[in-house]
């Protein structure tokens, strides 16, 4: 009787033990995690990818940085920059092409953070200071793409505007040199909106650099919607050559515009090249003016 009871026992623990391996077998896998929606600067005659924002809600959101912990920078390479992960470029608000990944190295000594890449630009290709911004976020507005080089009397009166805001840094400068100087139209409205770089020399050792966004009024006039001053010499320029910065470096540049928030005015995004790193900026409009959105960093390797 016993030993019936044990062998009937033993049969039930072998099913039960067979029906939970079976169990455990057909259970299902965790559903992959989807990659944040982000935003990247396409840099280096779009060759370089390097992240700039998460967007969350409308809202931007410092990514992993250069800086952190290598484990960190590794999960997020794995993440976004996956060999033939592609994302959209955008270029005038819209989308102007891809920009595919080749390959990323998080234990490099200066691009541990970014991405090499394949850049196809349907129209205008990234070269020099002409650069742009790819993302996987979802358009959440139909803007018509829109960049292009401002006319020669747009230029002159948007000049003219720069000319009036170095006055009122006391600066009278007798060459005035813009980088970049790029007509967009934000809001879709047929009215072009001017981004541009203006730098002019102080004397031989310092620069005047002033960043702009310019808007027209009602008045059919341009004005500052956003503008930003600030003086640098050679003594405070890492590199110790102030021709650097004559030449682009630590100037606030155009990336692109992307309507992230999705409330039909596309903001601005900028890039800054340091010895360092890279630093990035957002502006959206607010009324008749232009405010800073977001402000982020990305660190490279020490000069």
């Amino acid at each position: 009787m016993k030993k019936r009871n044990l062998l009937g026992t033993l049969f039930l623990l072998t099913g039960l033990s067979g029906f939970v391996m079976m169990a455990v077998a057909q259970k299902p896998k965790a559903a992959a995690k989807t990659p944040k929606s982000i935003i990247f600067a396409v840099l280096n005659d779009g060759e370089t990818l390097e992240p700039i924002a998460y967007v969350n809600k409308g809202k931007l959101e410092a990514p992993v940085n250069g800086g952190d912990d290598t484990n960190i920078v590794t999960a997020f390479a794995k993440t976004y920059y996956k060999p033939g992960t592609a994302y959209r470029l955008i270029f005038g608000t819209a989308n102007g092409g891809s920009v595919t990944v080749k390959s990323s190295n998080p234990k490099s000594d200066c691009a541990k953070n970014m991405a090499s890449v394949v850049t196809k630009a349907t129209k205008t290709p990234l070269k020099g200071l002409v650069m742009g911004i790819a993302t996987n976020a979802p358009a959440k507005s139909t803007l018509t793409s829109s960049r292009r080089r401002p006319t020669a009397d747009e230029k002159t009166e948007i000049d003219a505007l720069a000319r009036a805001e170095f006055l009122k840094e006391k600066l009278t400068p007798k060459m005035l040199r813009s980088q970049n100087l790029t007509a967009l139209d934000l809001d879709n409205d047929g009215i072009s909106e001017f981004v541009g770089s203006y730098w002019v020399e102080i004397d031989k050792l310092t620069r005047g650099l002033l960043f702009l966004i310019a808007v027209k009024g009602t008045n059919g006039r341009y004005s500052a919607g956003y503008r930003d001053y600030y003086a640098i010499d050679q003594a405070n320029v890492m590199s110790g050559a102030i021709k650097d910065v004559d030449e682009g470096v630590l100037n606030e540049l155009l990336l692109d515009a992307f309507d992230y928030d999705g409330d039909g005015t596309s903001e601005v995004f900028t890039y800054t090249q340091s010895f360092e790193g890279a630093g990035f900026n957002a502006y959206r409009r607010n009324g008749a003016k232009w405010t800073k959105a977001f402000e982020g960093s990305n660190y490279h390797c020490g000069y």
